[in-house]
């Protein structure tokens, strides 16, 4: 008797006869309806996600102000474009950013898409306030996959026969303690990143030609590696004494993922400017470059922006969702589900020799595996089997980190205690047995 194929493998089999082969399946998952931190898939089945639509539904799927929101403009007006007609929701979403995200006494914002058009966006802003070329970012930094965007990128794999990609761009290590410690403590090793940075100046690049340096606090598809304090404040010392803009990607990590708006409030370090996209519009397609009120109106008018720029429905879905985490304190959650996952997976760790390392901050939280203990002996095997196997017992996972051996956690930080910690359950009884 020959296995009826469900609904699910009907549309993974349709996707693969019409989808261009380029697009990513990171999960096998579908999806007929979701809400909060579950997904029913397409034959009925629930599933926890602790995917979080890869870091985009922090307030959860569907989360009723939100779509709320969204059909009340549906009904006004869907789309003028700013650039011809001016409409309210881009201002007051620009005005609630200014306020929760201020970049020193003055702050201006530019809303756009996608999290890669705000980088863009943000490297030309830099480039003309400074009139310099070059840009300085970092290894396993993700940046987005267009032009600037990917070449800014680190992992081979997301940009393999794309070149020639843009010029002027530099690339340092990434200071990632557990990878690159050996026997330092964290001030020695941070003491000799700095000396690494300034060193640059001389066999880099020349710090009087950067317009900026761009880099994740926190890694996203990097695998949430975080930055040291001491680096970050070092970092914007640097800037400053070469006159250099600084820029935090905070597309991955914002909007109470870490438990604050963006993870460099954590360090008192402010940046000139910031991206933000993914959680910020609970899945609208919307991203915004905040930044010094100086280095934002440097540049001349049509330099930046586009035809979608702050869509009404993703500009009120924004705000809808910036009002709902502050109802419900989100980045207070943020810190709870984070201290609950690192809680938990350092009990697993004291149990698996394959895990190299528990990291992060807030609730952007992964796991790192290698072979015989050696943070360069990355194994992307039973990582692999790890996320399959969960995927069999209803949660989405999804791995990062350059070598796919890190598995991250973003699940909705609406997600109750219970549904969490029973995701939790089966991702530790799955890390055991796939070690066994």
């Amino acid at each position: 008797m020959v296995d009826q194929i469900t609904k699910s493998e009907e549309l993974l089999a349709r996707r693969k006869a019409v989808v261009a082969n380029g697009v990513g399946v990171f999960n096998t998952a579908t999806v007929s309806s979701a809400s909060g931190a579950t997904i029913i898939d397409a034959d009925g089945n629930e599933l926890i996600d602790f995917a979080g639509g890869i870091g985009v539904v922090n307030a959860g799927h569907c989360p009723e102000p939100v779509v709320k929101a969204i059909q009340e403009q549906a009904e006004k007006y869907i789309h003028t474009s700013f650039n011809v007609v001016t409409y309210e929701p881009y201002i007051a979403l620009c005005e609630d950013l200014v306020e929760i995200l201020p970049h020193g006494e003055n702050t201006k914002v530019m809303l756009a898409s996608t999290g890669a058009e705000a980088v863009e966006n943000a490297i030309k802003i830099a480039r003309q306030a400074t009139k310099r070329q070059a840009v300085l970012c970092f290894t396993g930094a993700f940046h987005g996959r267009t032009m600037m965007a990917m070449t800014l990128t680190s992992k081979i794999n997301y940009k393999v026969n794309c070149g020639p990609f843009a010029p002027e761009v530099y690339r340092l290590p990434f200071p990632n303690y557990y990878r690159y410690k050996q026997e330092m403590s964290m001030a020695e090793f941070v003491e000799w990143e700095l000396k690494r940075l300034n060193e640059s100046s001389h066999n880099l690049v020349n710090p009087e030609s950067v317009a900026a340096i761009i880099v994740e606090v926190v890694q996203g598809e990097g695998g949430f590696n975080v930055m040291p304090e001491g680096y970050i404040k070092g970092l914007r010392q640097y800037c400053d004494e070469h006159g250099i803009v600084l820029v935090f990607d905070e597309i991955q990590s914002g909007f109470a993922r870490t438990g604050y708006w963006a993870s460099w409030q954590h360090f008192g370090v402010t940046p000139d400017i910031s991206t933000y996209a993914k959680s910020m519009g609970s899945g609208m397609p919307i991203s915004a470059v905040v930044g010094k009120a100086e280095i934002i109106d440097s540049v001349a008018p049509g330099t930046i922006g586009g035809t979608y720029i702050g869509n009404p429905l993703s500009c009120v879905a924004a705000r809808a969702t910036i009002k709902l985490m502050k109802d419900q304190n989100l980045n207070a959650r943020g810190k709870e589900v984070g201290d609950l996952m690192m809680r938990r997976f350092n009990e697993v760790k004291s149990k698996v020799s394959a895990i190299g390392d528990v990291r992060g901050l807030g609730a952007m939280v992964a796991i790192e595996f290698v072979k015989n203990n050696d943070p360069r002996q990355p194994d992307a095997e039973i990582c692999g089997r790890i996320v399959s196997a969960c995927a069999k017992r209803g949660l989405i996972l999804i791995s990062a980190g350059t070598f796919k051996n890190v598995i991250r956690v973003l699940a909705p930080l609406v997600i109750s205690n219970e549904l969490l910690e029973k995701g939790l359950e089966i991702m530790a009884e799955e890390i055991i047995n796939a070690q066994a």
